[in-house]
C-alpha cells in the first residue's frame, strides 16, 4: 500500500491496468522527489493535492464545496462515481481500510 499509488481523485493507480502497463505514470509517482516538474502538470486536481500535501482529497475539508473535484466527481461514467465513492470511503474508513480492499482490485476502482 502506498499514498504515493493513489490518485488525488480517488483512482487507485497501483490496480489500474494503464498504470501497470507503463502507459501512465501514476498521479504523485516523481512529484515528491521532484523527478516531476509539478509545474507542468495539468490535472487541477492534482495540483491542489500535492501543493496541500494532502494524501488525497479525502483530507481536504473543503472536499463537499470544492470546485476543483467535485466537477469531476459529479461528470458522468462510472469510473467519475467509483472514484468519488473512494475518496468518501476514505474520509469514513481511513487508508489502511482502503488499501485493505483496494489492493484485491483488478482495476483503478473496485467493490467495497
Amino acid at each position: 500500500m502506498s499514498l504515493e499509488e493513489l490518485g488525488c481523485c480517488g483512482a487507485y493507480c497501483k490496480t489500474c491496468k494503464v498504470y501497470r502497463q507503463k502507459m501512465c505514470g501514476g498521479c504523485k509517482i516523481g512529484y515528491a522527489d521532484k523527478t516531476r516538474d509539478l509545474s507542468k502538470a495539468k490535472c487541477k486536481i492534482k495540483v491542489c493535492c500535492i501543493t496541500r500535501e494532502y494524501g488525497s482529497c479525502a483530507d481536504c475539508s473543503e472536499y463537499e464545496s470544492c470546485a476543483v473535484i467535485q466537477p469531476f466527481h459529479n461528470h458522468a461514467g462510472y469510473k467519475y462515481g467509483k472514484y468519488k465513492q473512494a475518496v468518501i470511503y476514505i474520509r469514513e474508513n481511513g487508508y489502511n481500510s482502503f488499501f485493505k480492499i483496494a489492493d484485491d482490485w483488478s482495476n483503478a476502482y473496485g467493490k467495497y
